[in-house]
């Protein structure tokens, strides 16, 4: 929909009441620098200056490693430390968190959320971002406003993995403009789109930025109608500035320097050729000094300066809200990906088949008992194989969304985490029933009511922890060194757990506080007094002696004859919340560090970029 039109252009204004304030942005002297190995540190942009107003869209081009992506990253407040130089919003110094609240940074890779459609994303993202005060014909207004504009009316049935790249890239797009943002970063947006599918995302951002936004874009070698299509083009070289100004105006301004654009010649390849040196590089002195005199930085007037006072329009959202919101969209996303679902089902069936024919009819066998015990053990060892493994693999990318909707300020990092926990509780439940339904039986255990409670009860309680210990590893570590720091830290949990069993005399304290350090012990011991405890009478013996036919003895022979199954079970809680929180507490660090986390970060990639020079 236009709300007006200029020239017989249709300017674009997202059809709600929520009115922005126009933000003009202004740096000087920004530096940055980033530590690179035995020389101690690189600078990557060395006292650029700029301005770019609300209205125009602005283009940061240079040479790769020239450091457009970077004075991008910095101006959206994505990168900070090793930062030096002022920035200022409408004539105030910037107050970073407040900024957030009115600009959408998009980044290069399309990260959208998978298993939905193009309009049950937009649903989502307003009820995120507009919360449940606007009624939901309002939001069907602003969602078919722009799905409009954006050109994703025919694709708002597709299934986000089913979009194209100029699709992907448009929803990118689409998804952040629900609440309107005054300011909006993107990175190289047209990076894995055709000639066609760019010049229709440029036009799009061209369409935006006249509705009285600021569109500022990183982009990479732009063909001359793409180029043309910018209102204002940041050159950048090495760090330094070497062209600001209009579009239309780099071959004038190579021209009084005495460099001449050849004819038909595009003329973003050629600047970004003579800024690479590929003309001399006193050619690129010459630009890089010209620029302060041949394209002065002039003061924007205003009648005031209003700062950021348009923050405090933003929408506050509820957190039961969000929470309400991602819970349903998680749970819509898990219901969709049924080929995942039906995989994990079997796997539980078959590891039901294998386990308990392994196993079969021996739980009430007195000369069996030694492998009843095995039993136990196996089954622990499924649950946390079978919860961990999964969100390695997973996680880490679903941490890369979160990190691009946080940083958004679609919602906080609570109401997320709370709706990940509960969306997963009614999943891995039923899939260990299905498991232990099978294998319980299978194995011939004891049908009493409070026994299947207590051995399900503990092989539940097992299963979440070790979920929460690949969600603490994936909220961490890249997919690669996950699965091989969770499986590594596994096995000192299995062995750790068995340390002892058998031995008659007390172990020394430094062997029984590792011992007690796995959870798995605390789960072997609750299954062991699930089964053998509470009385059991003797157990069949089909042999002449069966030297473990009494329970009891069975506990006392592997030391746990003093345990009790609800110590155990209250340590398993515990141990379920001290990594519930730990996990929490690594995500929020992943996405908002603090010194001492940042201070780390800085140390590793010390010690990267110092092996990296060896």
């Amino acid at each position: 929909m236009c709300e007006e039109k200029r020239n017989n252009t249709c300017i674009f204004s997202v059809g709600h009441a929520r009115r922005m304030p126009s933000v003009d942005i202004e740096f000087s002297e920004i530096t940055y620098t980033v530590p690179s190995g035995r020389k101690g540190s690189k600078m990557i942009l060395r006292g650029v200056s700029g301005q770019f107003k609300s209205g125009e869209l602005t283009g940061i081009l240079g040479p790769s490693g020239a450091g457009k992506s970077t004075l991008l990253n910095i101006l959206a407040g994505y990168k900070s430390i090793g930062m030096a130089g002022h920035i200022t919003i409408n004539g105030i110094k910037l107050d970073l968190k407040r900024f957030k609240k009115l600009s959408c940074y998009i980044m290069q890779e399309d990260l959208l959320q998978p298993k939905l459609t193009v309009l049950e994303a937009m649903n989502f993202s307003a009820d995120l971002k507009l919360g449940f005060n606007i009624n939901r014909e309002t939001k069907n207004a602003v969602i078919n406003d722009i799905l409009e504009t954006l050109r994703l009316t025919t694709a708002r049935d597709t299934i986000t993995e089913r979009l194209s790249g100029g699709e992907r890239k448009r929803l990118s797009i689409a998804l952040e403009l629900v609440n309107n943002p005054p300011v909006i970063f993107l990175d190289e947006p047209t990076t894995g789109l055709d000639d066609l599918s760019s010049i229709q995302c440029i036009e799009l951002l061209q369409r935006v930025a006249k509705s009285g936004r600021t569109v500022i874009c990183s982009i990479h070698t732009p063909s001359a109608s793409i180029f043309s299509k910018f209102h204002h083009v940041y050159v950048v070289t090495a760090g330094q500035c070497a062209y600001r100004g209009p579009a239309n105006g780099v071959i004038p301004f190579l021209h009084q320097l005495g460099i001449d654009c050849p004819i038909h010649y595009n003329p973003a390849d050629f600047v970004i050729e003579v800024s690479c040196g590929e003309y001399g590089t006193d050619l690129v002195e010459k630009m890089i000094t010209a620029v302060d005199s041949r394209c002065p930085i002039i003061n924007i007037s205003r009648s005031q300066k209003c700062g950021l006072d348009g923050e405090e329009k933003c929408i506050k959202i509820s957190w039961w809200e969000q929470f309400y919101t991602l819970l349903r969209r998680m749970m819509l996303q898990f219901y969709r990906d049924r080929n995942y679902v039906f995989l994990k089902i079997s796997l539980h069936i078959f590891l039901g088949f294998v386990i308990g024919g392994l196993f079969l009819g021996i739980g009430n066998d007195g000369s069996k008992t030694l492998f009843n015990f095995g039993f136990c053990f196996a089954s622990l060892i499924v649950f946390l194989f079978i919860p961990m493994l999964p969100v390695l693999l997973h996680f880490p990318l679903e941490v890369q969304l979160v990190k691009r909707e946080h940083f958004n300020r679609w919602y906080k990092i609570s109401p997320y985490f709370c709706a990940l926990t509960i969306s997963t509780i009614p999943v891995q439940i039923v899939l260990a029933l299905i498991y232990l339904s099978m294998v319980y039986f299978f194995v011939g255990q004891p049908l009493e009511l409070f026994r299947i409670s207590m051995f399900f009860s503990t092989c539940i309680m097992c299963v979440f922890i070790a979920e929460s210990l690949g969600l603490a590893i994936g909220s961490t570590l890249s997919i690669v060194n996950g699965m091989f720091v969770g499986p590594v830290i596994s096995v000192p949990l299995m062995l750790l757990a068995v340390q002892g069993i058998g031995e008659q005399e007390p172990l020394p304290f430094y062997r029984l506080l590792p011992m007690y350090l796995s959870y798995i012990r605390y789960g072997l011991e609750a299954l062991c007094v699930a089964v053998f405890g509470y009385g059991r009478k003797t157990l069949p013996c089909p042999e002449i002696y069966c030297q473990y036919s009494i329970p009891r003895e069975m506990l006392r022979t592997m030391g746990m004859a003093e345990s009790g199954f609800w110590s155990n079970f209250l340590a398993l809680v515990i141990i379920l919340v001290v990594f519930r929180a730990i996990t929490y507490y690594l995500l929020r660090q992943r996405l908002q560090p603090n010194k001492t986390f940042q201070a780390l970060h800085l140390i590793g990639r010390l010690v990267k970029s110092h092996l990296s020079m060896e």
